[in-house]
């Protein structure tokens, strides 16, 4: 039960404080290029961790396409995507690490 419990807790915590990760940091009307850098720098973090996604570098690499082709919106909004995934493989490497060391 104690350890049913503090599980609980954990998922709890992690709920509440994922939507502080997952806010993209490009949604504030930032330019492309920094969508872009947001998605490459959440990339290293979940890289850090050992947890990032297998198509976060892909979609990076389509945004800069994007971009460089001069269509601008749809790089932010692949930049958007990747950034996304980076925090959820970041907040997925982590919480599983925690409770690995609970059991």
């Amino acid at each position: 039960m104690k350890q049913n419990l503090k599980t609980l807790l954990l998922a709890a915590g992690l709920t509440c404080i994922s939507g502080a990760y997952l806010a993209p940091a490009s949604a504030g009307g930032m330019s492309p290029e920094a969508a872009i850098a947001a998605a490459r720098d959440a990339q290293k973090q979940a890289n850090s961790v050992g947890g990032e996604w297998r198509d976060v570098g892909k979609i990076i690499r389509k945004a800069e396409k994007l971009l460089a082709q001069g269509k601008t919106e749809g790089a932010i909004k692949l930049a958007e995507q990747a950034e996304e995934q980076a925090r959820l493989g970041y907040i997925q490497a982590t919480s599983q690490t925690i409770d690995k060391l609970h059991i």
